[in-house]
């Protein structure tokens, strides 16, 4: 990588598109460490509306492949995106009863720590 102190938003601006949003991506076409690119995005408005109008990019294929999916007769694709879309009417649906008792809520991490 580069050996500078300082770049341009520009720099980084430039950068983006094409890289997904992903940091390293972006990093690397700039010449500069991954900690480095994070900051330029989170310091600079400029850069960090490059950024997202990238990440929305993306978002936006990901949706059209979906929607181009459904519209091909894919089922469970469109069930799918009915349980993410309209999830009041096709999400499921978790009823607890704790038959008249206080029901006990318990966080268990990875490692079956339980937290209070």
């Amino acid at each position: 990588m580069a050996n500078r102190n300082q770049f341009k938003a520009s720099e980084f601006i430039k950068a983006i598109p094409g890289t997904a949003g992903i940091i390293d991506s972006i990093a690397k076409k700039v010449g500069c460490d991954w900690h480095t690119a994070k900051k330029y995005i989170d310091e600079y408005p400029s850069v960090k509306d490059a950024y997202n109008d990238e990440v929305e990019r993306v978002s936006d294929l990901a949706v059209t492949v979906v929607i181009k999916a459904i519209r091909e007769g894919d089922v469970p694709t469109a069930k799918w995106y009915l349980t993410k879309k309209r999830k009041n009417e096709f999400g499921d649906v978790v009823d607890v009863t704790s038959g008249g008792k206080p029901l006990e809520i318990r966080w268990v991490d990875v490692e079956g720590e339980v937290s209070d």
